[in-house]
């Protein structure tokens, strides 16, 4: 068994394939009309579509039990870039989780959470900076040591 692809379902295809272009920087891969693939792998599919597959009348849109996940190298660059980008619905304004990464969360369109996190890698190398050690480091994350002297050697 193998996982693919996730799917989203979406009102409006031009829209959705705009948002993820213009916020998240994906493309097209391939069009088959009421689905396309994005880089990365992501699948849009339009809700007519999706209603006929699985012999429903409604789809419910803006449940908060999921999200795509992505990670971003230039966090800040990007936030910088996200407050210029008329429209944007934010679940939350960007944020420090405990373990020191920081992340932000979206809607698209269609109310799907899309989180944007800074890479754990990132996380590392900017607590080094800071001065932390190899020890503090993974205590303060709550990693093992292995990894952050991993990172930290490359």
């Amino acid at each position: 068994m193998n996982l693919k692809n996730p799917l989203l379902v979406v009102k409006d295809l031009n829209a959705a394939k705009a948002f993820y272009a213009e916020v998240l920087g994906l493309s097209v891969e391939q069009d088959f009309g009421e689905n396309i693939t994005l880089t990365g792998g992501l699948c849009l599919q339009t809700e007519s579509s999706w209603k006929n597959f699985i012999t429903a009348d409604t789809v419910t849109f803006g449940g908060c039990d999921a999200e795509l996940y992505f990670e971003e190298e230039d966090f800040d660059g990007f936030l910088q870039r996200l407050q210029k980008i008329p429209g944007i619905s934010y679940v939350h304004p960007p944020l420090e989780h405990r373990w020191g990464q920081r992340v932000v969360r979206i809607y698209d369109a269609d109310s799907h959470i899309i989180e944007i996190a800074e890479p754990l890698s990132s996380v590392i190398l900017r607590f080094a900076e800071n001065g932390l050690f190899s020890e503090e480091i993974a205590k303060r994350m709550d990693i093992p040591l292995a990894l952050v002297t991993a990172e930290l050697g490359k």
